[in-house]
C-alpha cells in the first residue's frame, strides 16, 4: 500500500431491513467514496454489535449473509474496497478488552446513544455499555485515517480518539487518531408520523429500498401531507410534505428548494407520483442486482472468506504490537 493512501474504516450493521434512510445516509455516500484515489476502504459487517440487540440465531445468520449482499447490490465494489465480516476477524475484540481496562464506566454511560436505547425499552446488558469501546477497537485496529460518520455518532468517534490518546500516554504512541467523516445524513422521517425517523419498526412509513415498485408507490401515495394547497419546505410547520420534498431532492441530488420550485403549481397527488417514479428510477438497478447476487451465496461467501484471512493478517501486525506495549508475552 503507498504510503500516501489513507484508511476509511465503516461498518454495516445486519439487524434486517434496510430502508431509505440507510441509504441516502450511508450506501449511497460509502460507494460514491470508491471514486476517490488516494483511499483504502475497510468496510465490515458489524454482527458482534448487531448482539445487543434481542435476535434469533438464525435469523441472525440470514442477516448477515443478506447485509453482505446488500452492500455489494448498494454498490460496495470488492474491486475497490474490503468487505468484510467484523466476528472473522477476532483481533477486535482483543483489542476491545484491553480497551476496556483503559475507558472509565463513567464514560461509557453518558453516551447519548446508550441513555436513548435504554430510555426505548431495550435491556442494558454489558455489550449495549460498551459498544462504543468494540467500535472504537473496529476503527484503532487499522489505523483508520477516516470514518464516515452521521452526527449521532459523533459522541462515540469522539471517545475513540480519547481511548487512543489514552493508550498512547500510557504505553507509547501507537494508533493515529481518526478524523470524522460527516455524512450528509437527511433526517428522513416515518411517511405517516413525521414526528419520528423512519423505522422498521413502523413498516407502514418505511421505505424498504428493496421494497417492490408497487409497494413503494403504494407507500408514497399514502404519505401524509398537509391541508395547504401548495408544496413546500418548511420542516417546522410542514413537517410531512418537507419530509418528501427532502426525499426527493435527496435521490434527485438537488436542493429542496429546486424541488419545491419545480412543483409550486402542482397538486399532491402528481407530486407524490413524480416521487415514487424518481425513487424507482433510482433504485432499480440496485434492486435487478440484489436478485442476481442472492443466486451468487457461495461466491460472495468465498469473497467474505478471503477477505476475512487478509484483514486478519492486517490486524494482527496491530495486536501484537499492542499486546507487546500493554506486557502481554
Amino acid at each position: 500500500m503507498s504510503t500516501k493512501e489513507k484508511v476509511v474504516v465503516t461498518g454495516f450493521q445486519p439487524s434486517g431491513r434496510l430502508h431509505i434512510g440507510n441509504y441516502l445516509g450511508m450506501f449511497k455516500q460509502a460507494a460514491a467514496m470508491q471514486k476517490e484515489k488516494g483511499l483504502k476502504r475497510y468496510y465490515f459487517i458489524a454482527d458482534y454489535h448487531s448482539l445487543t440487540q434481542k435476535y434469533e440465531p438464525k435469523q441472525k445468520s440470514r442477516e448477515i449473509m443478506e447485509m453482505a449482499i446488500d452492500a455489494l447490490a448498494l454498490g460496495i465494489d470488492p474491486k475497490k474496497s474490503t468487505l468484510f465480516i467484523q466476528s472473522h476477524v477476532p483481533h477486535h475484540t482483543n483489542l476491545a478488552w484491553i480497551f476496556n481496562t483503559l475507558t472509565p464506566v463513567g464514560e461509557l454511560e453518558r453516551m447519548v446513544s446508550y441513555k436513548e436505547k435504554v430510555s426505548q425499552g431495550q435491556i442494558a446488558n454489558a455489550g449495549l455499555l460498551t459498544y462504543p469501546i468494540l467500535m472504537a477497537a473496529d476503527i484503532l485496529i487499522y489505523d483508520a485515517d477516516f470514518v464516515p460518520v452521521g452526527e449521532d455518532q459523533i459522541q462515540h468517534l469522539e471517545l475513540t480518539r480519547a481511548i487512543a490518546r489514552k493508550f498512547n500516554q500510557r504505553f507509547g504512541k501507537t494508533f493515529k487518531e481518526p478524523q470524522a467523516l460527516l455524512t450528509k445524513t437527511p433526517r428522513v422521517m416515518s411517511l405517516n408520523d413525521p414526528s419520528n425517523k423512519m423505522s422498521k419498526s413502523i413498516p407502514s412509513g418505511c421505505l424498504f429500498i428493496f421494497d417492490s415498485e408497487a409497494e413503494t408507490t403504494k407507500k408514497i401515495m399514502a404519505a401524509q401531507t398537509d391541508s395547504h394547497k401548495t408544496i413546500g419546505f418548511d420542516p417546522k410547520n410542514r413537517p410531512a410534505v418537507s419530509n418528501l420534498v427532502l426525499i426527493f431532492a435527496a435521490f434527485r441530488g438537488v436542493s429542496e428548494k429546486e424541488i419545491v420550485k419545480e412543483f409550486k403549481n402542482v397538486g399532491y397527488k402528481e407530486f407524490k407520483a413524480a416521487l415514487a417514479k424518481e425513487i424507482n428510477s433510482s433504485l432499480k438497478p440496485l434492486r435487478t442486482r440484489k436478485k442476481e447476487l442472492m443466486k451468487e451465496k457461495s461466491k460472495i461467501t468465498k469473497l467474505l472468506e478471503q477477505n476475512a484471512k487478509k484483514m486478519d493478517r492486517v490486524a494482527s501486525k496491530k495486536i501484537e504490537a499492542v499486546k507487546s506495549k500493554v506486557g502481554l508475552i
